[in-house]
């Protein structure tokens, strides 16, 4: 007969191990996702990219996209194959294992899934809004930030940019007068201003403490929309940043990204009902071999 005793205690065995091996992986894998955040955070070229690559991958988090850039730093744009699915494109057999480990969603029954970069997937091209000036979606767009404004706004000629936030009288100046483009990286940053200041319940609010804050926002959302602007001023980062824990500037990238991500899914889901946006073609790679 079956020696069920020492099976069940053979399960044990295995089940102990499999757990423990899953707690070191997670351990390995939030120790490198600490390490990449205090990178991205102290050097100013490495947040640049990781602006880049966090703007090209709106709806993952900055651990998630700080993981892709260090482990397989020639990724551009990224997903699951669940997210590739959303957007009709599949990971042939001959790529998968090929991508990387990040961490899965909350209330998943594995800690990590893999993601792929899109050159290692087929399918149909990805459609991204293109906001170009004198369109209906960028006017939609302009409108949308404009709604995110907290404060009064006011339609300032003299003003010698396309938009400025007046800490002082709390409102929003904007000159008209200028193109869309470079208008909504503009008011993208001001707007993001006034809801940092929060009416003046922020009480440790200074535009020189939030600007590089609201500018990487502004950045996020351009680099989303395809919208040119430069970098923010990044050699500031290591000094905005240098008194923090990993677990502190972790909170506040992650606070970027979900005010990015609430402006920016806003700005779509307005722009949705009109004219489909432009597709833009992007790299194939043949797997053939």
């Amino acid at each position: 007969m079956a020696n069920l005793e020492q099976l069940i205690s053979q399960k044990a065995e295995r089940d102990k191990s499999w757990r423990e091996q899953r707690q070191m992986e997670r351990e390995n894998a939030y120790d490198m996702q600490d390490a990449g955040i205090v990178e991205v955070t102290s050097n100013p070229e490495m947040y640049g990219r990781y602006l880049a690559m966090q703007g090209d991958n709106p709806m993952y988090s900055p651990g998630n996209v700080v993981l892709v850039m260090f482990t397989k730093p020639e990724f551009t744009q990224f997903g699951t194959r669940d997210r590739w699915k959303t957007l009709r494109r599949y990971v042939p057999d001959s790529m998968v294992g090929k991508g990387t480990q990040i961490f899965a969603a909350p209330g998943s029954r594995n800690p990590f899934v893999e993601a792929y970069d899109i050159t290692q997937t087929e399918g149909r091209p990805i459609e991204r809004l293109q906001l170009a000036d004198d369109s209906p979606e960028m006017e939609s767009a302009l409108n949308t930030l404009l709604n995110h404004a907290v404060v009064p706004i006011t339609v300032n000629h003299d003003l010698e940019s396309p938009a400025f936030y007046d800490e002082v009288q709390m409102e929003l100046l904007v000159n008209p007068s200028y193109p869309d483009s470079e208008a909504f990286p503009a008011i993208a940053a001001e707007v993001v201003h006034c809801r940092f200041h929060a009416k003046g319940y922020n009480a440790g609010y200074t535009r020189e403490d939030y600007d590089l804050h609201a500018q990487s926002i502004s950045y996020l959302l351009c680099r989303r929309y395809v919208v040119e602007r430069e970098l923010p001023n990044v050699s500031v980062v290591s000094e905005h940043y240098e008194s923090l824990d990993p677990q502190e500037r972790k909170k506040i990238l992650d606070g970027l990204q979900d005010m990015s991500k609430q402006i920016g899914g806003a700005i779509e889901y307005n722009i949705k009902p009109q004219q489909k946006a432009p597709v833009i073609p992007t790299p194939r790679r043949n797997h053939s071999r």
